[in-house]
């Protein structure tokens, strides 16, 4: 039980530090008006909606390679939210849109988050090799629930509200 406590106080002082410096970052974004740059290089983007969410997809899929959740929704979402509302996306669409995009990269190998987990309960003789090859059908699943939420966000919105 001791240890359970200490490894949990562990992980949510990380997840504390991590709150504070996206706070600590997005005081000093904002005050150098970066926010408003990014805002209106999103809003700006060519094709207008569609350029903006092809652009956030992208780059949240890349980024999810690298970052877990906490990072990528305490510093991008802060920065896409605003130019998707100036452009009259559904917010809650569009944070549907967001966390099937991150599902999906956190699928993707190499550096897949969820693959790591998996690993980390994995028999010894399952190898890293054999999950990557048996995840490839779930992430086709997860591409295709994304472009159906993309190209139908009123299945998404009718459900939710």
């Amino acid at each position: 039980m001791k240890e359970a406590c200490i490894d949990t106080t562990k992980l949510t002082t990380m997840v504390m530090f991590l709150l504070i410096g996206s706070t600590a970052f997005a005081l000093v974004f904002r005050g150098l008006y970066g926010d408003i740059w990014i805002e209106d290089l999103l809003t700006n983007l060519p094709g207008g909606r569609v350029g903006l969410l092809i652009a956030a997809n992208l780059v949240i899929f890349f980024l999810g390679f690298f970052l877990d959740f906490f990072e990528i929704a305490f510093i991008i979402i802060p920065l896409l939210a605003p130019a998707a509302q100036l452009l009259g996306i559904d917010l809650v669409w569009f944070g549907v849109m967001i966390g099937m995009n991150l599902q999906t990269s956190f699928l993707t190998p190499p550096f897949g988050f969820a693959l790591f987990y998996l690993r980390g309960v994995a028999p010894p003789e399952v190898r890293t090799t054999d999950l990557y090859r048996a995840v490839i059908p779930f992430i086709f699943i997860q591409i295709i629930g994304l472009l159906l939420i993309i190209i139908w966000p009123q299945l998404v919105t009718g459900l939710i509200r």
